[in-house]
């Protein structure tokens, strides 16, 4: 048994996946030019992050009063929860922005979070084809994640190898370096959901 189609635990993962997605391209299109721009990002990001966590709690409240789940009860909650993983470290990045004063995003950070926000796009697909039963085409998605996943790496040593020859204030050095590892592990977590659909699609198709 998979979902059907208005399974209770499918319009939670939708729920979900959509409010990812949705808090990723917010995260991706804000333009910051001053202290209030990041002041308005980072409660933002913590509203979306808050509804995130809103969700998460419906599943774990659901499961617990289940009989029967469309598929096992671990997976659903690690689905859940590697993608509350996603939200969480973009909402804990749009915070350092904003304690670190940072209002411009360096090239690297850019392509960062373009990254990401096609790893959101990704994992909404993925969960859609999850509640209407079509597993082996999820394996494309979690493929292409895994994919995005990769460039974060080569990302972060870039970045970092950038860092240490162009900037002399040992401050900003710590600030930006944290920042750019901060985003590589939201690509992490990004993984995390692939290799959870993966486990899926092995156990069910």
């Amino acid at each position: 048994m998979v979902f059907k189609k208005k399974d209770k635990f499918a319009i939670h993962l939708g729920n979900i996946s959509s409010n990812l997605k949705e808090s990723a391209n917010y995260f991706a299109d804000y333009k910051l030019a001053n202290a209030s721009d990041l002041k308005i990002f980072s409660e933002k990001m913590k509203d979306y992050e808050t509804k995130g966590d809103t969700f998460v709690h419906s599943v774990i409240k659901d499961l617990n009063n289940a009989f029967i789940t469309p598929i096992e009860r671990e997976d659903i909650l690690s689905l859940a929860m590697s993608m509350d993983d996603v939200l969480d470290g973009l909402e804990h990045t749009a915070a350092l922005f904003e304690m670190y004063s940072i209002t411009t995003a360096d090239e690297y950070m850019l392509r960062f979070v373009d990254a990401i926000r096609s790893c959101a796009a990704e994992i909404e697909l993925a969960v859609v084809l999850l509640s209407s039963k079509k597993l082996l085409q999820i394996r494309e998605h979690a493929i292409k994640i895994k994919d995005y996943e990769s460039k974060c790496d080569g990302i972060l040593r870039q970045s970092i190898k950038h860092l240490f020859h162009v900037e002399k204030d040992p401050i900003r050095i710590i600030q930006f370096k944290e920042i750019y590892e901060e985003l590589e592990e939201i690509a992490d977590y990004c993984q995390k959901v692939a290799n959870t659909l993966e486990t899926i699609i092995m156990k069910n198709a």
